[in-house]
This record gives C-alpha cells, structure tokens and sequence, in this order.
C-alpha cells in the first residue's frame, strides 16, 4: 500500500480509560514510516480544552464513554471550526450495538486493533475527507456556472 508522508499526523484519543487507551498508543507506535503526535482527551470538556492549542488531523474516540457522551462528543466536533472537517473513527467494542450518528464516521473493532488497521483507516479517512471537499468544490463551481446561466450572463 501507497503511503502518502506528512510531516507529521496530528491525533486526538478521546477515552475514558487510560490502560486501554496506552493499547492504542502501543499500535500507533509500531507504525514507524510515519511520525505521528498524539494527545489524550478524557471527556468532551477536555477534548475542547485541548483545541485551545492542538489541530487534530485525526480523531478517534473510545466508545466506553458512553453512549450519551459519544453522541454528545462527536455532534461538537462536527460543529467545532477546527474539527469539521477532521475524520473521526470510532474505536468499538463490538459490532452488536449500532451507532447512528448525522456525520460520516468510521469504525474499527478493538477486538481487530492493530497497527496496520490503524493506518488503513488512517488512510481511509484521508481519501474520504479529500473526495468530499473535491465534490464541494466541484458543486460550488457548478452552481456559480449555472446561476450565471439562468441570470444571461453566459
């Protein structure tokens, strides 16, 4: 697999517990080719004190905190000016349980955590979020072009 090299990836763990948020930390060690910072949000209030100084490029959250403060969490960083348009990829117990949400999230099951199902969905995320601000683009420029057409200008 093609992998394109930033300088750095910028991701925030959301999760309320610490032993099993170091697991993830452990799988995101093991991606070498790739320098990845990370920063740690307990709960929603932390994750927005963290924006203060941090710029996520990515964000993954742990579904153990809560159905409520998962809704409550990923419905903020949809609204948030600097999380908008950062992926979010939800890290699951199990697949038993749907979660709905309005914004386009992905999943990964804890149970198939590793590595490389991290950069994959990394990666994933990435194409997902450049194909949608590509069609917004495309759709803005369409827009202007039709209104210029309708109005006579063209």
């Amino acid at each position: 697999m093609e992998t394109k090299v930033l300088s750095s990836w910028q991701l925030l763990l959301v999760g309320n517990n610490p032993i099993e948020l170091s697991s993830v930390v452990d799988h995101l060690k093991d991606i070498r080719h790739q320098p990845i910072v990370a920063r740690f949000a307990f709960d929603l209030r932390s994750s927005l004190h963290c924006l203060t100084r941090f710029d996520p490029s990515y964000i993954l959250i742990d579904d153990n905190i809560g159905a409520f403060e998962l809704k409550e969490t990923v419905h903020k960083f949809a609204q948030h000016k600097k999380t908008k348009d950062v992926p979010i990829t939800i890290i699951k117990n199990s697949n038993y349980e749907a979660t709905l949400f309005d914004t386009p999230l992905d999943y990964v099951l804890k149970s198939n955590l590793s590595s490389d199902r991290i950069l994959k969905t990394l990666h994933r995320s990435t194409t997902a979020r450049d194909a949608q601000e590509f069609l917004k683009k495309a759709y803005q420029r369409r827009k202007g072009l039709l209104a210029q057409l309708l109005s006579g200008r063209i």
